[in-house]
């Protein structure tokens, strides 16, 4: 493909407060024959038009890699004690931001063509010139094919919702949909909430074993955690690590806007259905005679945990680590290893001026001995007291809403409505497919 194409140069003029004002759901593809609603039922027999592969490759980069980030934040108080400054477990940026720059939300695309996992790319040069050559070949090395045609379900309930079972994951749309690793940012926010000043640092409760402390007992005693600031596991719940993936979302919808093309965030297929159905594997907390007060039901499946996708998503928890202890300690030396986010002494010349970078790796505080320690005892009796962890939220956040991208049947919309669509989708097919 040629780097100069006139819709992906439209596309790339688009005002962002446009497509803020002119996004909506159009919902309605190309292909679907009947529209059954009274008085305006509509019937099509147009076929269904698959996205191009550069049309693909301009969404999956609204959910990538789009450059360098910065440490531009103190690590010491106005008074000179010296707080966190290494929460971050990536400082290349993404299309959208995520607590600590976790980066934990992974994408699947479904299409006529198959089911896709869309694995990260490290190896993204901000330096280049985003153009449609480039954006095809990193959407090519992301794809990895997991199944040869698109995932289907039954067109009913708890599968589909009302009327998504007849419009949504059609033919000729393009599915995409996140789901979130919990378990990193998990231990790494609770070792950022446990860097808190002393007398600060909130004492942990579990609130699904009668508010007791979660493992850090000697901890609360020895006055490391404050007793008078409890802090419930419930409470923490998924430590807003799902956000991300909500941004990507919306990225997404308003590409579609700047790019022409229809589609919605609507629900997705239950998460219940469409793990297992993507090959996600589980784990199974035994039961036990308590958990029938803890949880408030013996049933297993009620606390059966997806844990990951191997070898593509494998969770910061047993059987992938031998421990949570081991987990925590490799959370650490992740991010203080050499090449490593706080590591990498390449990255911090880059981005800082002069000698800078280097100042900035020797003199920036790490996590101390006792919040790596008190945070393994966290963790460790997480998983030992539930079978799981984390307890209180899947170790695998699956959102339960898609985003399906697909071109607009501007007939139905011209038939029935008044400004059904904007001139962008009047001009798609004449500026992408000429």
């Amino acid at each position: 493909m040629s780097d100069n194409h006139v819709g992906f140069d439209e596309m790339s003029k688009y005002p962002l407060f446009e497509a803020l004002h002119k996004r909506r759901s159009r919902r309605i593809s190309l292909g679907i024959q009947t529209v059954p609603a009274g008085s305006n039922t509509y019937k099509s027999d147009a076929k269904p038009q698959p996205l191009s592969e550069l049309e693909e490759a301009v969404l999956i980069s609204a959910t990538g890699l789009t450059g360098l980030t910065m440490p531009d934040r103190p690590f010491a108080s106005p008074g000179g004690e010296k707080i966190l400054g290494t929460p971050n477990l990536n400082f290349i940026g993404r299309a959208a931001g995520s607590t600590d720059n976790c980066q934990a939300t992974s994408f699947f695309m479904m299409n006529d063509s198959g089911t896709y996992f869309l694995k990260r790319l490290d190896n993204v040069d901000p330096t280049q010139p985003v153009t449609p050559d480039l954006l095809i070949q990193r959407a090519r090395a992301s794809k990895v094919p997991l199944f040869d045609k698109r995932l289907d379900f039954p067109r009913e309930f708890p599968y589909y919702l009302d009327s998504n079972r007849f419009l949504s994951n059609v033919p000729g749309s393009t599915i995409l949909f996140p789901v979130v690793d919990m378990t990193r940012q998990y231990i790494n926010a609770l070792m950022y909430l446990l860097t808190e000043p002393d007398g600060h640092r909130p004492a942990i409760l579990d609130d699904r074993n009668f508010y007791l402390p979660a493992g850090c007992g000697k901890w609360i005693l020895n006055g490391f955690m404050n007793k008078k600031i409890p802090v419930t596991l419930g409470l923490l719940y998924t430590m807003r690590t799902q956000i991300e993936a909500e941004l990507l979302l919306q990225n997404l919808i308003l590409m579609l806007q700047a790019m022409g093309l229809g589609g919605w965030i609507h629900a997705s297929v239950t998460p219940a259905e469409l793990l297992p159905a993507l090959g996600f594997t589980y784990v199974k907390p035994p039961i036990r005679l308590l958990d029938l007060l803890r949880w408030g039901t013996i049933i297993a499946k009620a606390r059966t945990n997806p844990i990951g996708l191997p070898p593509y998503i494998e969770c910061m928890c047993p059987p992938y680590y031998p421990s949570m202890a081991d987990a925590v300690q490799a959370v650490v030396d992740d991010k203080y290893r050499a090449g490593g986010p706080y590591g990498d002494d390449a990255y911090f010349r880059r981005i800082f001026q002069g000698d800078r970078g280097e100042k900035y790796l020797k003199e920036v505080p790490h996590y101390s001995d006792d919040v790596i320690a008190c945070t393994k005892d966290i963790c460790t009796y997480i998983y030992s007291k539930h079978g799981r962890f984390p307890a209180h939220c899947d170790a695998i956040y699956a959102p339960g809403v898609w985003l399906q991208a697909h071109h607009l049947d501007l007939n139905y919309y011209d038939t029935l409505f008044n400004g059904g669509y904007t001139q962008t989708q009047r001009d798609h097919q004449r500026l992408w497919h000429a």
